[in-house]
């Protein structure tokens, strides 16, 4: 026999060698394959635990919808009273039967204000009397001449 060739001995022992590399990736094989397969199962439970809380979460009634904070009231004695008062009537109530209710002195009506009230700062009073309106035949022979 030459070198370049192999004798049934050393045949065997390549054989016996390359067994051993194979045994050695199937059991590292193995190992990933319980790796995953745990990390399977652990995705499949969480799975199951979503599936049961969208389950149990579409069988709950609608909530209500949120109560509207309560509307701060004025603490004015004086609020207070005319809550009092409407609350004692049996009927709506006007302005001036609540004011009569509460013995409030009651202004007389004015039919119009005075013209310092109206006009405060003067813009619209004119220190002359008005002049009388010119009918628009007396505009049209004015500008005629």
């Amino acid at each position: 026999m030459t070198g370049g060739e192999l004798t049934l001995g050393a045949v065997l022992v390549r054989l016996e060698e390359r067994e051993g590399e194979i045994a050695a990736q199937a059991e590292t094989t193995r190992e990933q394959i319980a790796q995953l397969t745990a990390r399977l199962d652990e995705l499949d439970r969480a799975a199951e635990e979503v599936r049961i809380t969208r389950k149990t979460l579409l069988e709950l009634p609608d909530p209500l919808p949120p109560a509207p904070p309560p509307s701060k009231l004025p603490d004015h004695p004086a609020y207070q009273q005319i809550m009092a008062v409407l609350a004692a009537a049996e009927a709506p109530l006007r302005a001036r039967q609540v004011c009569e209710a509460m013995d409030l002195e009651i202004a007389p009506p004015r039919t119009a204000a005075p013209a310092d009230l109206r006009f405060p700062l003067g813009v619209l009073l004119s220190p002359q009397p008005p002049l009388p309106a010119e009918t628009a035949d007396q505009a049209h022979d004015s500008r005629a001449r």
